[in-house]
C-alpha cells in the first residue's frame, strides 16, 4: 500500500473550512482505492503573522521539505497587506521548492452556468511560469517623498526558466489536443517578450506534432471571453499567466470552482496545491464557502502523486453533483452549505 505524507496549511478565512472538507474526500478516496494518506497540519497564515510578525517559523520550509505534497487552503487577513502573505509564505515555498509550473485547469463543468452567452465546450489548461519573470524582487526606489521620486522594477527571464516551463507546456499539449498557445506582448515590451517568443519558436521544433500559435496578451484576454473554446493549453509568463488564470475561471463559473497547483515536475521537492480563491473573510465561519475548488485541487494533488484513478473519481463526482444541480452553493445559484457539498461528493464516490 502506497503511503503519502501531506503537509496541510489551512491558512486563513475559508481555508480553515475547505481544507478539512477536502481531507474528508481524500480519506474516502484513499480507502476506496487502496492507498494511505498521512496529514501533518501547519498553522502558517496571516493570523500567525499578526501574532509573531512573520508568516511561518524560521524553519518553516524545512518542516515542509520531506512532505510528498503541500495542501494549502487560502491566505489573507484583514489588516495584513497581500504582499506580506505573498512574499512571506507563497513565494518562498514556490521558489525554494522549484515549483516553476503554476497549473490551472479551466473547464466548464456540466450544470454550471457561464456568464457568457454561448461559451461552447471549454476545457483547457493555463501553464504559468512560476519562479521568475515579472515577479522579481530586483529594483527599488530613489528620492522618496520628493518630486524626483522614482521606482524601478526589473523582470528576469532566463533560458533555463523559460525553456523548462515551455517544455512542460509542450508535453502537456502533446498528451491532450496537440495545440499550444503562447501569451506575449513583444510589440510593446522590447526585450523580454521577443526573447520569450524566440524560445517558444525554438522549443516548438522539438514538438512537430503540436500546433502552435501566439497572441498579444490584450487580444488573448479578449479571446478568452469571446472564444474560450479555441484553447487547449496556454503558456504564459508569471504576470500574464497570473491574470489569465483568474480570467479563465471567471468565464466558467467563478473562483469557487477553480483549482490550482504549483508543481515541481521532477518531484525533487514537494509540489503545492492550492485553490485559486482567496480567504473570503466576509463569509468565513458561516459554512457557506464553496469547497469544490479545493476538492478539485485535491484531485490534482492525487494525479501528481500517481493516484490517477482516485483523481478521476473525485472529478467525476464533482461533475455529477454540478450536473444534477440540487446541491449547489450560493455562488453557483444554490443554497447548499460547505459540508452539504462534501457529503454529496462522498456519496457519489461511494456509488462509483
Amino acid at each position: 500500500m502506497n503511503t503519502y505524507q501531506i503537509a496541510t496549511i489551512p491558512g486563513d478565512g475559508i481555508g480553515k473550512e475547505v481544507i478539512p472538507e477536502s481531507v474528508k474526500i481524500l480519506n474516502a478516496i484513499a480507502a476506496k482505492c487502496g492507498f494511505q494518506l498521512k496529514f501533518k497540519n501547519h498553522d502558517y497564515s496571516c493570523e500567525y503573522f499578526k501574532k509573531y510578525g512573520k508568516m511561518m517559523p524560521e524553519d518553516g520550509l524545512e518542516r515542509l521539505r520531506d512532505s510528498d505534497s503541500i495542501f494549502l487552503g487560502a491566505v489573507g487577513y484583514p489588516g495584513v497587506p497581500d504582499h506580506i502573505s505573498l512574499w512571506g509564505l507563497l513565494i518562498p515555498i514556490r521558489r525554494n521548492f522549484q515549483q516553476y509550473v503554476n497549473l490551472r485547469p479551466v473547464k466548464l463543468l456540466k450544470g454550471v452556468a457561464s456568464p457568457l452567452k454561448n461559451p461552447g465546450p471549454v476545457d483547457f489548461y493555463i501553464v504559468r511560469e512560476n519562479n521568475e519573470g515579472e515577479y522579481s524582487s530586483i529594483g527599488g526606489r530613489l528620492y522618496e517623498g520628493t518630486d524626483h521620486e522614482l521606482a524601478v522594477q526589473e523582470s528576469i527571464f532566463t533560458r533555463r526558466g523559460v525553456d523548462r516551463v515551455m517544455k512542460y507546456a509542450f508535453e502537456l499539449a502533446n498528451k491532450r489536443g496537440k495545440k499550444l498557445t503562447s501569451a506575449t506582448k513583444s510589440n510593446g515590451i522590447i526585450h523580454t517578450m521577443p526573447y520569450w517568443d524566440e524560445r517558444y519558436k525554438a522549443m516548438s521544433i522539438k514538438y512537430p506534432d503540436v500546433f502552435t500559435d501566439q497572441f498579444h496578451i490584450d487580444i488573448l484576454a479578449a479571446h478568452f471571453v469571446q472564444h474560450p473554446d479555441w484553447f487547449d493549453v496556454v503558456v504564459a509568463s508569471n504576470l500574464f499567466g497570473d491574470i489569465l488564470s483568474d480570467l479563465g475561471p471567471a468565464v466558467v463559473g467563478g473562483m469557487g470552482i477553480a483549482p490550482g497547483a504549483n508543481i515541481n515536475p521532477e518531484k525533487e521537492f514537494p509540489s503545492m496545491f492550492e485553490p485559486v480563491h482567496g480567504s473570503a473573510p466576509d463569509i468565513a465561519g458561516k459554512k457557506l464557502a464553496n469547497p469544490i475548488a479545493c476538492i478539485w485541487t485535491a484531485a490534482m494533488m492525487l494525479d501528481h502523486l500517481g493516484e490517477t484513478e482516485g483523481a478521476k473519481l473525485i472529478v467525476n463526482a464533482i461533475e455529477n453533483i454540478t450536473e444534477k444541480g440540487d446541491i449547489l452553493t450560493r455562488d453557483l445559484g444554490g443554497t447548499a452549505g460547505t459540508q452539504d457539498v462534501t457529503k454529496a461528493i462522498i456519496e457519489q464516490i461511494a456509488q462509483s
